[in-house]
């Protein structure tokens, strides 16, 4: 039986913990000392729209101290760091759930090339309490590709668990159409959510924020294609003009939270591959300095 650690049970983490314990997989979740005491005490208790109520309890630990075969990250972008102190044993597979690009380059520096395949996750699901999820979005997929060292074979088997949990799961034709295919959807929602504070339903009606979000999506497809991709900007901004018209960003919820955004992680990763690519974000740059300016956060790029 294939073993599943899940660092950081979030609104990302904890959904994907409970699905799999759920389905009889053998799960731990690692957590923070009082976060894991809640869990432990109480289980996960999931509102998923998805997979509809239930409570889920498994094994959760402060320190991932015992070889797992999967480890899914699942932690925000800016506490990366410092939640892998937590993983004192190396796992035979790291599946990173994290938003933007540069957490690829970190996790395969720590655990190698060969361990980390190219993963992202779409789902709208928050953490309202610790060990509470609610998942809101119609449904929830995982995207995978393999990657240098990872076989097919290996990620093949990772989607057919996560669907039999409940968890859509999707091989992508390469590592750059999963990463972008995310990013080039997400950059665009949460910088006009959260520069905005309305959710995409007032961004698409509002003459002068869907401009700023045609923008945003016509620069983050442009630079996905330079760097591998192959996305149309029109397959892009259909998705989000399907959303429902309340959806947010976990962005705009953690300004609003008094939590730090991130906008390093999402739209930096943009204009540093556009950067790269001599390929201007007058868009993108224009949004994220105004969402810094709303967090209070400090913004170089």
């Amino acid at each position: 039986m294939t073993s599943f650690a899940v660092l950081g049970p979030g609104g990302v983490g904890g959904f994907v913990a409970a699905a799999l314990t759920r389905a009889g997989e053998d799960v731990v979740v690692v957590a923070r000392e009082e976060t894991a005491r809640a869990i432990g005490a109480d289980g996960l208790t999931v509102h998923s729209a998805v997979l509809g109520d239930f409570t889920a309890r498994p094994a959760v630990t402060s320190a991932l101290d015992a070889p797992a075969d999967v480890l899914f990250i699942a932690t925000k972008a800016v506490g990366l760091e410092a939640a892998l102190v937590r993983v004192a044993v190396a796992p035979g597979l790291v599946v990173p759930l994290l938003n933007g690009l540069d957490h690829l380059t970190l996790l395969r520096d720590r655990f190698g090339a060969d361990r980390v395949p190219a993963a992202v996750i779409r789902i709208e699901s928050d953490r309202p309490a610790p060990g509470e999820i609610v998942q809101r979005s119609p449904s929830c997929r995982i995207d995978l590709a393999a990657s240098d060292g990872v076989p097919p074979a290996t990620v093949d088997a990772l989607a057919a668990t996560l669907d039999h949990a409940g968890i859509a799961a999707r091989i992508g034709s390469s590592e750059a159409e999963v990463m972008w295919s995310k990013l080039a959807r997400l950059c665009p929602l949460a910088l006009t959510t959260s520069a905005s504070d309305q959710p995409i339903g007032y961004v698409r009606s509002d003459p002068r924020w869907r401009s700023a979000l045609e923008g945003a999506v016509a620069e983050t497809v442009r630079v996905a294609n330079a760097d591998g991709a192959r996305l149309d900007p029109a397959d892009t901004l259909a998705e989000l003009e399907a959303a429902h018209a309340e959806l947010s960003s976990s962005m705009q919820r953690d300004i609003a939270g008094g939590r730090e955004p991130e906008l390093d992680a999402i739209a930096g990763a943009v204009l540093r591959a556009g950067a790269r690519h001599g390929l201007r974000c007058p868009t993108i740059q224009w949004l994220a300095d105004r969402v810094a300016n709303r967090a209070g956060v400090p913004w170089i790029l």
